[in-house]
């Protein structure tokens, strides 16, 4: 059965004492007798408030102790889990709150004041739980919940609804049932190898899939454990891995990039022998930034691909180096996946169109959103992705783009990934991303925005030839913007199309 109460309730009759996660910050571990008994009495305390099975209950609060707990339990009791964005803007929260009919929320101190700002605007009651996160127990325990059964779960029960970044449009509510949730988690384990004796670093929020079902679903289906810290600190990164007896950890390319610039392991007496890889997910990794990691730290990083809308992973490199391939998420794991053009047909190796795929880690839909649901999901189960790339010939998937993303000037196709990674071979460039902006003769020119790594220096015409070397005239960015910040989602995924208008506002205001 796929459903998270089956494996919390597996691995508490198995291995009851063993520990499932270690929250660091206030010193506290979690076995998993205790994740079952907690997650029964969260449940069983919500239904005394008077929800009901697949109500929504949603959380604002930064990663740890109760928030690991909350995550897991509310899905073990049979609610539905909606973490919410920190990062999102008023407008935003405001907007999760009401589509999600969200009954409840967890939050902590410090996001009090915008989660009441945002609540009191909507039309509906929302009751408020404010909670510690380092605490030992968020519930009194004089409540006498011993008459309150929890009801059945099955696997195809919604489990998890999490809203897409919203790029372009107002954000998806992304439906994630019992089974999709355990799939991704299975699939992960699988493409990893990883067994009960590994233990995962957690080094993304818990309100973005990677956070949620690559490192806190992963160990429990796969009987490991996680370290589970408030947040990702370059200053603490390699110490909680040598501390902890980590053997992997899950990041993103902004973070590698913050680690090589930012960390180092000469020296400090780690303990990182039992360190087997490191996984990068979330956006592309550019072949430059691999592997100037692994020649600093002498880790290996496996890079993966996943979506919102799979539970997080989809496709992912081999364990074995050697059949690795850089610039490549790597092949189908647990999902097929195939290139289809316009028209649906699927397309011959190394041919270029759009990546769809089908498996059981597929979402059950958008919520509330028949249209667009039908719009992803074929009715065979292909769910379109929106990226573009191809197949080679050993089945290693290659993105080049998203369908909207692409640039198209003078008529011809450009992947923006192709600029991005050229600028990333230059020693001075921390981000980049290039864009399609209008131009009068060619329909579309290029423009690349930047930041620069602490202490470096670029001008764009040295950047502009770095790329005429590497690209050529037509290919090379026409305008090389600089900022200090390039705009991030919650995994640190940059989002292209929000460039053009950032760009502007800033010129209009100089």
């Amino acid at each position: 059965m796929r459903t998270i109460r089956y494996f919390v309730d597996k691995r508490a009759r198995e291995h009851p004492e063993k520990i499932y996660t270690i929250a660091p910050d206030p010193g506290f571990s979690l076995s998993y007798l205790q994740l079952k008994e907690d997650s029964i009495r969260l449940g069983k305390y919500l239904m005394k408030l008077g929800l009901k099975k697949g109500d929504k209950v949603s959380f604002m609060m930064g990663n740890g102790y109760q928030t690991t707990k909350i995550f897991l339990g509310t899905m073990y009791a049979g609610f539905v889990i909606t973490p919410l964005n920190l990062m999102s803007q008023p407008s935003q929260l405001e907007y999760f709150l009401n589509h999600s009919d969200t009954k409840l929320v967890f939050f902590s101190q410090e996001h009090k004041e915008r989660l009441t700002a945002a609540v009191n605007k909507v039309d509906r009651d929302i009751k408020l739980i404010e909670i510690d996160i380092d605490s030992k127990s968020i519930f009194p325990e004089d409540h006498d919940l011993s008459d309150i059964p929890l009801p059945d779960v099955t696997q195809e029960d919604d489990a998890l609804l999490l809203y897409t970044s919203g790029t372009t449009g107002q954000p998806k509510g992304v439906m994630l049932s019992h089974k999709n949730v355990v799939a991704g988690g299975q699939y992960t384990a699988m493409a990893h190898e990883l067994t009960p004796e590994d233990r995962a670093l957690c080094s993304l929020p818990l309100y973005h899939i990677n956070g949620e079902v690559v490192t806190a679903v992963t160990p429990l289906v796969s009987g490991g454990s996680v370290v589970m810290p408030h947040k990702f600190r370059t200053s603490y990164f390699w110490e909680l891995i040598s501390e902890y007896g980590c053997t992997w950890f899950s990041v993103v390319p902004t973070i590698i990039s913050y680690l090589i610039s930012g960390t180092d392991i000469e020296g400090k007496n780690l303990k990182l022998d039992q360190l087997r890889f490191g996984r990068s997910a979330s956006s592309a990794l550019p072949p430059s930034l691999h592997m100037e990691f692994e020649e600093k730290f002498k880790v290996s990083i496996v890079e993966t691909m996943g979506l919102t809308e799979t539970a997080a992973p989809v496709f992912s490199n081999p364990m074995d180096p050697s059949k690795r391939k850089y610039g490549s998420p790597g092949l189908a794991v647990g999902n097929r996946a195939k290139i289809i053009d316009g028209a649906g047909k699927e397309l011959l190796r190394g041919t270029q169109g759009e990546i769809v795929i089908r498996g059981d880690n597929v979402m059950k839909e958008y919520y509330k959103a028949p249209d667009k649901t039908a719009e992803a999901i074929e009715p065979d189960g292909w769910l379109h992705t929106g990226d573009i790339g191809y197949l080679d010939q050993d089945g290693f998937v290659f993105v080049t783009g998203r369908v909207k993303e692409l640039i198209i000037k003078g008529g011809e196709n450009i992947a923006p990934r192709e600029i991005d990674e050229v600028l990333y071979k230059h020693p001075a460039i921390l981000d980049a991303a290039a864009v399609g902006i209008p131009d009068d003769v060619y329909g579309e020119e290029i423009m690349a925005c930047v930041t620069l790594k602490p202490g470096h220096k670029a001008s764009e015409q040295e950047l502009q030839n770095h790329c005429l070397e590497e690209l050529g005239k037509f290919k090379t960015p026409k305008v090389i913007r600089f900022m200090d910040e390039l705009p991030k989602g919650p995994s640190g995924k940059i989002q292209r199309l929000k460039l053009p208008d950032i760009v502007k506002e800033l010129e209009a205001s100089l």
